[in-house]
């Protein structure tokens, strides 16, 4: 046979979203759709809040809100995955949110943070909670100016030896059938300077003050309408980067809600707090992923029209050498982000160390994957002409948002060493 006539080997079958070999007509469905409104919505109006003062974007009437109103109609939210299988909802989970923070990384979290409260409502099963999240933009309340890392120490070990769990300056004191709340979140809570309800995760005191014998704090869950006397906001922050997604201080001043608007009290909040953080270490992972997958593609767009030296990028060997590495991380993290989830959802005993790996891991190698793809471009991909000056600035952000990567190592490592002398895991 000649060789002109020898057969080449095919091209592999690659989905939207990668090396994807087994999704569901559903989920292609679902990918499909969501693909096609973070091209058509978000992706421009991501670019419009970036440029746009924290003191305009999020104003009545913004295109921050024209955003929710569309996304709302994708039907998208936590009621759609009440009743689904845990293992399905894993999956359309990461296909759904990867597409979301493919469009822009900043609103895919601020519809995530958006739909907590109502989540951990349909968890509860109360209809009056439900009712009070139903067509609300949400916020996780869980970090306060000066107990931040502090509130994902799971175990008294891990505390310097003697020294007392941190109880910050927010707090609710639980008083018959009423919970009265005082202090200040952090500037950092996504939607913060304008969600309408709250998911609040603090350290309570029931009676017999805030401390358990072991110098842990107390702790407790609200479902929290935001407009209640006592109740302010901070201004949102300027920032580096994600920023279309609004974060700010909220402010209780003797805020007055029943006890029955409490979702974790003494008895369970350490499983109900771990499920959540969780969740949104889950999600998260699934964020870091889309925000990867948005720079590599558009460097692989890229390197296919730039000439340097008489011919494209892509031809050059150093060039293929540089995507084969990013490509194959932006592969490891998708496929990391899914494990996680699918763990998460389906252990019968999950648990968001692990989760919290999964977060680090995919956010480190996240960045690692934006940096390099800027640096195909040269020098204008500093440049507002491009997005990627944008992707870099939101990529730097997740380094630190829903825990600081290091942190988050440092107690997975401890959770190894737990499993190693308590399990006997990793002895022959």
């Amino acid at each position: 046979m000649s060789d002109a006539l020898r057969p080449e080997i095919s091209l592999p079958t690659v989905g939207l979203s990668g090396f994807d070999a087994a999704l569901t007509e559903e989920e292609q469905a679902l990918q499909q759709g969501m693909h096609r409104f973070a091209r058509d919505v978000m992706r421009p109006i991501g670019r419009e809040l970036d440029r746009m003062p924290a003191d305009q974007a999020y104003m009545p009437g913004s295109p921050f809100w024209t955003f929710h109103q569309e996304a709302a109609k994708l039907g998208f939210g936590p009621e759609a995955m009440a009743g689904v299988a845990p293992d399905l909802a894993a999956r359309m989970e990461g296909v759904g949110i990867e597409e979301l923070a493919w469009g822009d990384a900043g609103l895919a979290v601020s519809t995530g943070a958006g739909g907590m409260p109502m989540a951990m409502a349909h968890a509860s099963g109360e209809k009056e909670l439900i009712g009070l999240c139903e067509n609300k933009l949400g916020c996780w309340c869980a970090t306060q100016p000066d107990r931040g890392s502090d509130g994902l120490i799971l175990y008294p070990a891990e505390r310097h030896p003697g020294s007392l769990g941190n109880k910050g300056n927010l707090h609710a004191t639980f008083s018959g059938d009423e919970i009265v709340l005082n202090g200040q979140s952090s500037a950092w809570v996504s939607n913060g300077p304008v969600a309408q309800v709250a998911l609040v995760d603090t350290v309570a005191d029931y009676g017999q003050g805030f401390y358990d014998a072991h110098g842990s704090t107390f702790g407790c869950n609200i479902i929290l309408p935001l407009d209640l006397p006592g109740i302010s906001r901070g201004k949102p922050l300027e920032k580096l980067g994600k920023r279309p997604l609004p974060q700010g201080e909220i402010f209780f001043d003797r805020v007055r809600v029943p006890r029955r608007f409490a979702i974790a009290t003494r008895d369970d909040y350490e499983f109900k707090h771990a499920a959540a953080w969780a969740q949104a270490g889950t999600a998260m992972s699934h964020v870091a992923t889309g925000l990867a997958r948005s720079a590599f593609e558009r460097a692989l767009a890229y390197v296919h029209e730039r000439r340097q030296g008489g011919e494209v990028l892509a031809k050059l060997q150093l060039t293929q050498y540089r995507l084969g590495v990013i490509g194959a991380l932006l592969e490891a993290i998708r496929a990391m982000a899914r494990h996680v989830a699918h763990y998460t959802r389906c252990s019968p005993r999950a648990h968001p160390y692990f989760t919290a790996s999964g977060k680090a891991f995919c956010c480190s190698k996240m960045m690692t994957v934006v940096d390099e793809s800027l640096q195909l471009f040269g020098g204008v991909g500093l440049t507002r002409e491009f997005p990627m000056e944008k992707l870099l600035r939101d990529a730097r952000a997740m380094q630190i948002e829903d825990g600081e990567n290091n942190i988050l190592y440092m107690h997975y490592g401890y959770l190894l060493s737990r499993l190693h002398q308590s399990e006997g895991w990793g002895r022959d």
